[in-house]
């Protein structure tokens, strides 16, 4: 296998374990999301409000984390780009959310940006999560209480 064709494997693979992780999430089979990531692995949130951890490290940690996401919000990803990186194990993307936060009924529509590392087998290794924490609280706010940009949100660990 020449270089150009290792790079062009390993790129296919990163952007799959993206998409897969897009296409679990929105299904809420969090048992299966789960393994698309490395044992030691990390999801970051920079811009995490209160309530929602920052970063979450290893699988164990990470379906904690996730195991009360299809109960919160039923959404489907869509408008996925890919931006080409240097490296193939590095992906970046840009999409969208469109669905419901269940507790509240209210429209979650949300825009993000994901970086994302993967390994020699294609595993997700680090995933950083480029999201917009307002839309969340806002989507999760009951429409007889008034937004806060101080108040957090439970749906994770």
């Amino acid at each position: 296998m020449t270089v150009t064709e290792d790079h062009a494997n390993r790129r296919a693979a990163a952007q799959h374990a993206l998409a897969e992780h897009l296409r679990l999430t929105a299904a809420g089979r969090v048992d299966e999301w789960v393994e698309l990531f490395a044992p030691d692995a990390v999801l970051e949130f920079p811009y995490a409000p209160a309530g929602v951890p920052q970063r979450v490290t290893g699988r164990d940690a990470l379906v904690a984390h996730m195991r009360n996401f299809p109960e919160t919000f039923d959404v489907e990803f869509v408008d996925l780009v890919f931006h080409d990186t240097v490296d193939p194990s590095l992906v970046i993307a840009e999409f969208r959310s469109k669905g419901t936060a269940l507790p509240t009924g209210k429209p979650y529509e949300q825009t993000c940006i994901s970086v994302v590392r993967t390994d020699d087998d294609g595993l997700i290794t680090h995933y950083l999560d480029y999201w917009n924490p307002l839309v969340a609280i806002e989507a999760l706010t009951p429409s007889d209480v008034r937004s806060d940009s101080e108040r957090g949100v439970t749906f994770g660990g």
